[in-house]
């Protein structure tokens, strides 16, 4: 059959169609331009005449006379003064106008990217959230996300910063392992590089994943308001702690959660220790430490690494001594656990005759030890007791004598660290770079987020005995005598150390000197035996 040739209109026309079409649309662009503000005032008044409507249709029926007569007067006072009409008229348009303007559409609903995302997360979870013997599935291959992502929400880059799963009630959410891997899925599916807290329900079978903030590193050394006893190791999530210290940041005062620590003879977790790799801030913490202690107690400092890192503490009141040699630190541990013991005989003997303790007993002494591995290893090899040894009783028995114990190892040395110190250090804190199995080893629980690949020097872990793992960033306390120490924070570390001591009493032999502390402990031992 031979074809039927195409309408002339069809065949030879097609070019004419396309500029008529064009010159249409020209057409109509022009006339939207032109009438813009026609429509636009059009569509106010039409917006204005649907509120009055729902206005008068709201007002109660006893009252529409009165709000009747109300208008038409107003209507005759504007009819009656000068230029009246023509100013209503004006204001009339001027919020016609307004109201029909065109406004940013409310988004109520993710767009086509954000919906892949969604998708592709609800695809991933499916092998881990589905059984062949499931007769109505949550999860299923092409099913629908709306069903089990109950809230969620996006940043500017179109991550999911937010989402809320609810899933099936015959998950293993109880396991450790069956958490982890769905924890590991949605870090990988949602964006490395942040870091997420996941808050599982049990009760309610719903998993909420939220994508935290980084915590502030602008916190430098200074004096927090604390009662005596407490120690601010540093600064956590808002909603994570219930009290908030006021600080200064910058020029600007807030209040920043703080994650205070309670030492003292009603403390129930006494002494402190800190691990973390070289350059995590764990030397930081420690004189941030040692700064808030000289306000109301004494300090010895015990050096192990002999890198000088304190040596701004040297000489200052209240500063007993500053050891960096194996020599010094057994001598000055052995004095402490003697100082230790005297506490207790003298705070016993006091209750006994129904006096109060004596003074001297209840000032607070901090004993800081950074890295006792080093000392270790080299009291072994000179056939000497380890300092960690002479650290027994003032763990033990360090919290009824005002005695406080701070520790700083390297977390690859953390198992030559004796039973004694792991049982009586509650207190822990993990700085740096650490895998979560790390942090679980040291703080005896894993942490609710997934930790960084890169963290700020200070950025960590903390737990105060039993309770929750907090994220912790310790305040910037650099060594003042370090030539990579901005000016601003030197003088701050400055400030809040102690006066020296004067030139007479630098003059005087040094109550630390190896000498001087055999001896005491000399008397010590005599006046226990009696």
């Amino acid at each position: 059959m031979a074809r039927r040739p195409l309408p002339r209109i069809l065949s030879s026309g097609s070019a004419s169609i396309t500029r008529s079409r064009e010159f249409a649309r020209s057409a109509a662009d022009s006339a939207t331009d032109v009438l813009h503000p026609l429509i636009m005032i059009t569509r106010g008044l039409r917006l204005l005449a649907g509120a009055g409507r729902q206005k008068w249709a709201a007002t109660p029926k006893d009252r529409r006379g009165p709000t009747l007569f109300l208008v038409a007067a107003c209507v005759l006072v504007v009819a009656l003064i000068p230029y009246g009409p023509l100013l209503a008229l004006v204001t009339v348009m001027g919020a016609a106008a307004w109201k029909g303007r065109e406004r940013t559409p409310v988004k109520t609903g993710p767009d086509e990217a954000e919906t892949g995302r969604l998708q592709a997360l609800y695809e991933a979870l499916v092998p881990y959230f589905s059984t062949a013997d499931d007769p109505s599935p949550l999860f299923a291959h092409g099913g629908d996300w709306d069903k089990v992502f109950s809230g969620y929400a996006f940043d500017g880059d179109g991550r999911v910063s937010r989402l809320s799963v609810a899933y099936p009630a015959y998950f293993t959410d109880s396991e450790a392992d069956s958490r982890a891997r769905i924890e590991q899925l949605l870090h990988a599916k949602s964006g490395r590089g942040r870091e997420y807290r996941f808050s599982w329900d049990e009760e309610g079978n719903r998993l909420v994943m939220n994508v935290l903030d980084a915590l502030p590193t602008s916190i430098t050394a200074q004096r927090f308001v604390t009662a005596p006893g407490e120690t601010v190791l540093g600064f956590t999530d808002e909603d994570a702690v219930q009290r908030t210290v006021p600080v200064s940041d910058g020029d600007d005062t807030r209040d920043a959660p703080g994650v205070v620590w309670r030492t003292g003879a009603r403390s129930t977790e006494p002494h402190l220790l800190i691990a973390g790799q070289p350059g995590s801030g764990t030397t930081t913490l420690m004189r941030s430490i040692a700064l808030q202690a000289l306000q109301q107690g004494d300090v010895l400092i015990i050096e192990g690494s002999g890198t000088g890192e304190y040596a701004c503490f040297t000489g200052r009141e209240g500063v007993l001594a500053v050891e960096c040699g194996l020599a010094g630190a057994l001598s000055t541990l052995e004095w402490a656990a003697s100082e230790t013991e005297r506490r207790l005989i003298e705070a016993n003997r006091a209750r006994q005759s129904g006096h109060a303790a004596p003074e001297d007993t209840r000032r607070p002494l901090w004993i800081l030890l950074d890295r006792p591995s080093v000392l270790g290893h080299l009291a072994a090899a000179d056939g000497g007791p380890d300092p960690q040894e002479l650290l027994q009783v003032p763990l033990r028995h360090g919290r009824a004598a005002n005695v406080t114990v701070v520790m700083t190892e390297q977390s690859d040395t953390l198992d030559g660290l004796s039973e004694t110190v792991r049982t009586h250090t509650r207190a822990r804190v993990v700085l740096g770079q650490c895998s979560p199995a790390q942090i679980e080893s040291v703080l005896g629980l894993e942490p609710h987020t997934t930790p960084t690949p890169d963290v700020p020097p200070g950025r960590g872990y903390a737990r105060l005995g039993t309770g929750p793992v907090l994220r912790i960033q310790v305040p910037a306390t650099p060594d003042p005598y370090d030539d990579a120490t901005s000016e601003a924070q030197r003088q701050a570390v400055l400030g809040l150390l102690p006066e020296r001591r004067t030139a007479i009493e630098a003059n005087v032999p040094d109550p630390m000197t190896a000498e001087t502390v055999t001896a005491s402990v000399g008397i010590e031992g005599l006046a226990l035996s009696d």
